[in-house]
């Protein structure tokens, strides 16, 4: 289900509307976008986010996904939910398109089958992208960032199954800064976020005390503080 959906622009007057997914994900260690190389001009060799125009019959919703399954195969979103309209009459050569971007988020136990011109990329340092899509992917990670402070979207970044030191590696990867595992740990379970599954880790080859395993509560994204900030350490 797509949260916060509006209806996006429709095209008319020579304006054409295309729908852009920032699809992100947690991979060795880091906030990582999903993009694909363009083939043919204009901006040939950079690299897209991808989408394409919104279908004459189509909703938004109905083309993002379509969109996302045809060319990247992307079919195990944990949430998706608009962005933002991007407006700007030179956001791309020619005929001015409108573009409605989303915001899609995949747990980090998933590895999704992408083709040979698809590949994760960081957000902090991406390739060179087409027209404006680098500025779409701030906004992305910045809605990101935002929301794991006030809601419980942490749940679509993590597998079903974890330890409070896994979670923490998963949120300090997405906000940018470490976290302190107590704290975390602290915070979303006085939020009702959290809850012990009963059973801990196998202990590793050099022994120590098994990590108790936890879950989220829900996986459906609500507001849980709506003025809470998450903040990195003043040493950061």
């Amino acid at each position: 289900m797509i949260e916060n959906m509006v209806d996006p622009i429709s095209s008319s007057g020579g304006t054409d509307t295309e729908v852009l997914a920032v699809v992100l994900q947690v991979r060795e260690g880091s906030l990582q976008v999903l993009l694909w190389e363009r083939a043919q001009e204009p901006h040939a060799n950079r690299w897209s986010l991808p989408g394409g125009r919104l279908g004459p019959e189509e909703d938004v919703e109905t083309s993002i996904r379509r969109q996302l399954a045809e060319k990247v195969d992307v079919r195990k979103l944990a949430h998706v939910e608009q962005l933002a309209v991007f407006s700007a009459p030179d956001r791309v050569p020619g005929p001015r398109v409108i573009a409605s971007a989303f915001l899609g988020l995949i747990p980090c136990d998933v590895d999704p089958e992408v083709p040979e011109d698809t590949a994760w990329y960081p957000v902090d340092t991406p390739p060179v992208t087409a027209f404006d899509h680098e500025a779409i992917i701030h906004r992305a990670r910045g809605r990101l960032r935002a929301k794991l402070s006030y809601t419980n979207l942490g749940f679509a970044l993590a597998p079903p199954e974890f330890t409070i030191s896994a979670l923490r590696q998963l949120y300090s990867a997405a906000l940018g800064y470490r976290v302190a595992a107590t704290n975390l740990q602290r915070v979303l379970s006085r939020r009702g976020l959290l809850e012990p599954i009963g059973r801990t880790t196998q202990p590793g080859p050099a022994g120590g005390r098994p990590a108790a395993l936890f879950r989220f509560t829900g996986h459906g994204m609500v507001v849980t503080d709506p003025f809470a900030v998450l903040r990195p350490p003043s040493n950061a």
